[in-house]
């Protein structure tokens, strides 16, 4: 589908009458933004049939989020759509710092090659917004509900009931479970008495989205105290379309009103650009930064997720990213459970995961914050000392924090993991916990991606020879749920197996990515974090970790 053929911003979705619903469902999703989508679609691609709910028939208007991380598009791959993503959006890696009008150093953020995603596109909300609900339409199990706005929730024993107010009135939906994914000011958490507590920084910015063509390269570039903004920083971000973001801090005595009139944006957009260069205003906003979260994000049948559960400012491009990351958690638990192959009580561990990780996009988002706006004289003097040591010194470079960038929170803490076994020892990043990391492999004589391979509930990783395939089979077969054996074996010593998936490592990467020797195991969740690995296949240690990470024992 051409993606300029489709102006999503003024795309409106027609509202369907329905005839009275007394069904329970399973799923109900409340708010088709980009949480809303990406967990409706996770579900329906399982088999889910899900309802979702939002209370106006367009998407998105304005770029809001746009920077989108190699994590997230990970996901949108599995989902169905990480290349329409890819495609359209604005793959960038390199960041620049200065101050000034010096350049104090540029930072790499994937400095090694062998991964199917770049480490970040820049893409527009609506663009996002719109490829997913293309992908939510393809699919038979999900039925969308625009005009539909929750006015009530209850919980039974049984199921959770929301009262909907639609252009025809009032009516009555029932489901097992729901997700709230509607949005920072959430009706759904006001409905129901919680609050989402944290810290407002007291400080402003203008978010100007200016169309121009400009010879600026597809970086980060960051400016603290530049010549044409001085006191304050600056953000330039590129996107699609000839579009750049840029971010002016205002302070927090300005007036977020007057700030948004073109008469104020315009003049400090030509300061920033030089008299010459042609431009105009696409979108413009003011923002007051906020890092707070709800206390937990389960109550009782009701799951909170993206910004309704916490919300972080945008220096790290945490909030987008980290909603969906919320979704890809949450959907596989509630297959299992809906199913009942799981105990309810796995999903208080999407809750107690995904808190963990909004704390720590809390912290980073904070940090970077504080370091942006400081607000004493001598938090002032620290950080413009440290700018100016970062030119020459590696070591201030580190504390320099215009915005630690998104990256997926490690979950070593979580009681699905299964603690490495005595005597078993790693060199890597992939404990259990993490994201599992993708590398170059080949398939069937095609080139291919580890991540491509790791697709569709549990899968079993061996890392050996064509003659392992066998005990690989063996060792996954007849669990209490499905294991997906894939083997991973040497450049040039791929056999085709019945019933396993054979990879070949082309590069190495995989093996050294995953410190593998002939006959280590990783076991991986269904959102690809590894829950458990061994440097023997011992089939009882597969059934024993499975068990643990469905909250089976």
């Amino acid at each position: 589908m051409a993606t300029m053929s489709i102006d999503y911003q003024t795309l409106k979705f027609e509202y369907r009458a329905r005839a009275h619903d007394a069904a329970v469902h399973p799923v109900i999703v409340v708010g088709a933004g980009p949480v809303g989508l990406a967990a409706a679609i996770d579900l329906a691609q399982q088999g889910v049939p899900v309802v979702l709910l939002d209370d106006d028939d367009t998407l998105s208007t304005g770029s809001r989020a746009i920077c989108f991380a190699k994590r997230t598009l990970e996901i949108f791959d599995r989902l169905g759509c990480g290349e329409r993503f890819v495609d359209k959006g604005v793959s960038w890696h390199v960041g620049k710092v200065f101050l000034q009008d010096e350049q104090l150093y540029a930072f790499d953020l994937l400095p090694e090659e062998g991964h199917a995603r770049p480490a970040f596109i820049n893409l527009q909300q609506y663009y996002v917004e719109g490829y997913l609900a293309d992908r939510a339409f393809e699919l038979p199990n999900i039925d969308i509900r625009w005009k539909h706005k929750v006015t009530g929730v209850d919980q039974s024993a049984e199921h959770a009931v929301l009262t909907i107010e639609t252009p025809d009135g009032v009516a009555t939906l029932r489901a097992q479970y729901v997700i709230a994914a509607d949005g920072s000011r959430s009706p759904m958490r006001t409905m129901m008495g919680l609050e989402s507590r944290g810290r407002t920084f007291k400080d402003r910015f203008l978010i100007a989205d200016v169309k121009m063509k400009a010879e600026f390269p597809t970086e980060r570039w960051f400016w603290f105290d530049p010549p044409f903004h001085r006191n304050q920083s600056v953000l330039l971000h590129r996107q699609p379309d000839n579009v750049w973001r840029i971010d002016f801090q205002l302070g927090w005595d300005a007036d977020p009103v007057a700030e948004k009139q073109p008469e104020r944006v315009i003049p400090r957009v030509r300061a920033l650009l030089g008299p010459d260069v042609e431009f105009e205003l696409e979108w413009v906003s003011v923002y007051t930064f906020r890092c707070q979260r709800m206390d937990t994000f389960r109550h009782g049948r009701v799951l909170f997720a993206g910004d309704s559960a916490h919300g972080v400012s945008p220096f790290g491009a945490r909030g987008a990213n980290s909603g969906v990351q919320d979704a890809d958690n949450l959907a596989w638990k509630l297959k299992l459970v809906l199913d009942g192959r799981a105990h309810d009580r796995l999903l208080d561990t999407y809750a107690s995961e995904r808190e963990f990780a909004a704390d720590e996009n809390i912290r980073n988002s904070t940090r970077s914050t504080d370091f942006i706006t400081p607000k004493s004289a001598v938090s002032r003097v620290f950080r413009d000392a440290t700018l100016k040591l970062a030119r020459d010194c590696e070591f201030a470079r580190k504390l320099v924090n215009s915005g630690r960038l998104s990256v997926p929170a490690v979950l070593a803490d979580s009681p699905l993991n299964t603690p490495d076994r005595n005597g078993d020892t790693f060199a890597c990043a992939m404990r259990p916990g993490a994201a599992a990391a993708d590398a170059p492999v080949r398939v069937q004589g095609a080139p291919g991606w580890l991540l491509q391979r790791l697709r569709g509930g549990f899968t079993g990783v061996l890392f050996g020879l064509p003659g392992d395939a066998a005990a690989l089979a063996q060792a996954v077969d007849g669990l209490a749920l499905p294991v997906r054996p894939v083997l991973v074996v040497p450049a040039g010593h791929a056999q085709p197996a019945a019933g396993v998936d054979v990879v070949e490592d082309v590069d190495g990467l995989a093996a050294r990515r995953y410190d593998a020797q002939p006959g280590t195991f990783y076991l991986l969740r269904p959102d690809q974090h590894v829950c458990a690995r061994t440097r023997t296949l011992d089939r009882q240690a597969i059934a024993d970790a499975l068990a643990r990470a469905t909250c089976a024992r």
